[in-house]
């Protein structure tokens, strides 16, 4: 499959950075903490904001404090964070006006998670904060295409999570799936999905990026 974009928008948890099992152990000692079963909030807080997730299981007045304390919980268990297959390869090839980053994280942790993974942070990061609504709502991919100075119709979305494809898929881009933490039927509506990045290839010039995504 070949996409030939003006840019590239990539999801970060999932897609660049793999961060799932730290993900899973602060949502678990979240849970125990407050008598919440763990895994209904797994069940739901993969490619969310953390105060989208949140705010299924606390009290309003609660939820400024929960989601600081789940941030907290977040920014000190980077251990085992990497780079996920193909990310390392990929982003240099990229000018910093030709990629960005929508992320249902925080500015802080994803910066955190991409230095941890040895992985650049691009100039253009549209983060839970910079947003009104998450994902699965279009908002953050048409702030960043916006952002890039790029028609949103003319940039490819690469995620790993049905509520990023979604989000994608409605702000009107091109959709590559990865399938490292949903299977590829999960991932339904996306142009193409691989296993991971590494079976993909990039040239970028002042033209624009063409990526071609193998099986």
């Amino acid at each position: 499959m070949r996409f030939d974009v003006q840019a590239v928008l990539f999801d970060v948890d999932g897609t660049l950075v793999d961060s799932t099992a730290a993900v899973e152990r602060t949502w678990r000692t979240w849970a125990a903490r407050h008598d919440i079963e763990a895994s209904t909030v797994l069940r739901v807080c993969h490619g969310r904001r953390t105060e989208d997730t949140v705010a299924q299981f606390v009290a309003e007045e609660l939820r400024a404090g929960a989601v600081a304390e789940v941030e907290d919980l977040d920014l000190h268990d980077l251990v085992d964070v990497v780079a996920l297959p193909g990310a390392r390869d990929l982003l240099p090839r990229l000018a910093s006006d030709r990629w960005a980053a929508v992320t249902s994280g925080s500015r802080a942790l994803m910066a955190a998670r991409l230095g941890a993974a040895g992985l650049p942070v691009p100039q253009v990061l549209v983060a839970a904060e910079d947003v009104r609504h998450g994902k699965p709502h279009p908002e953050g991919y048409l702030k960043a295409a916006a952002e890039l100075g790029r028609d949103i119709r003319e940039c490819l979305v690469i995620e790993d999570a049905p509520a990023g494809v979604e989000a994608a898929l409605a702000a009107g881009a091109r959709v590559l799936g990865v399938a490292t933490s949903h299977s590829a039927a999960d991932l339904d509506g996306a142009d193409f999905v691989v296993a991971d990045l590494a079976s993909c290839t990039m040239t970028s010039s002042s033209d624009g990026v063409v990526l071609t995504a193998g099986s």
